[in-house]
């Protein structure tokens, strides 16, 4: 996939005011339009047009859409960071899969989950005021001890003059134990002020976890790949595990274990209820013969165990 120059496409520099954006759409849609237009290729350029001032003629997509473009240009191969978004607040609406499939693959991955109903943002039931949502990180850790945690939140304005500002927000955000990646976390009131004596909308924070050294997250459930030593996969026996949320528990390594081979340790997970599992996928990995005892050691083994790995691929 290939990065889209929404400013390149309109024509306008990046601290384009929302005035030259509006101008821009419009000269180009007089020219491009394929009701108009004479010229081959108005139809495709008059979809790339129309999806760039999509993102560009509002403040939120503009300012997300910055934040992920700035190390990419026109053509680039080009694959949406995790949690890219993380950290802007934006209000209700936004586009579902299936709205985000009428513009280009590179629309339809960064803004095809922003705001959708799937995860119950926009407006919320009991209010006429409008939610607002956002992804915040979150360390793994903080699902198995829960915490409270300070979070700011950028949220995109235009100033006097049209151009796109960044205003900083920052919350004292409570993190419940055993909280999963997808989830919500609803702050009551936060959302866009209501009128007339009408409530505030609230805030809604969907969780990702920030990548983990040696543990990723799939629903409850946590994957880890675990080294062993060879005699502990030849023999067998108990190898510690550090847990994310603090203190081991001992896993007992099957005798004859193979790289690839998977241990499920139940109720090890993220602590919800019920709490996840602990899944191990083994590794064995070999020491070094890099002194000559251990080399002595490993040719000792060529000679005496006769073992051959590729017995059973021949032929």
């Amino acid at each position: 996939m290939q990065f889209k120059d929404y400013y390149q496409i309109l024509g306008v520099p990046r601290d384009a005011t929302a005035e030259d954006i509006k101008k821009a759409f419009r000269n180009l849609a007089r020219k491009y339009h394929p009701d108009v237009s004479k010229e081959a290729d108005a139809e495709s350029r008059m979809q790339e047009i129309n999806e760039a001032n999509t993102v560009l003629s509002d403040p939120e997509k503009r300012a997300a859409y910055d934040q992920v473009g700035r190390s990419y240009h026109s053509g680039q191969e080009f694959h949406a960071p995790p949690g890219w978004d993380a950290g802007f607040e934006f209000s209700g609406g936004g586009f579902s899969p299936g709205e985000a499939a009428g513009f280009s693959d590179f629309f339809a991955e960064l803004f095809g989950h922003m705001g959708g109903g799937a995860h119950g943002f926009g407006r919320h039931a009991r209010s006429q005021a409008q939610d607002h949502h956002a992804r915040i990180l979150l360390d793994l850790e903080d699902s198995f001890s829960g915490a409270t945690r300070q979070i700011s939140l950028r949220v995109p304005q235009l100033d006097a003059s049209g151009r796109l500002a960044l205003i900083t927000r920052t919350l004292n955000v409570r993190i419940p134990k055993g909280i999963c990646a997808g989830q919500v976390i609803r702050l009551a009131g936060q959302g866009a002020p209501g009128a007339s004596g009408v409530p505030a909308g609230d805030l809604l924070l969907e969780v990702e976890f920030r990548p983990h050294p040696r543990f990723h997250a799939e629903g409850a459930d946590l994957y880890m790949t675990l080294p062993i030593a060879p005699w502990e996969a030849a023999l067998g026996g108990l190898v510690p595990v550090d847990l994310p949320g603090g203190g081991s528990i001992k896993v007992r390594i099957p005798e004859g274990a193979q790289s690839g081979g998977q241990l499920r340790v139940r109720g090890k997970g993220i602590p919800r209820n019920p709490p996840g599992d602990l899944l191990l996928e083994l590794k064995v990995v070999l020491p070094p013969a890099s002194t000559p005892k251990a080399r002595q050691v490993y040719e000792d083994m060529a000679r005496d165990l006769a073992f051959d790995p590729r017995r059973n691929v021949k032929g």
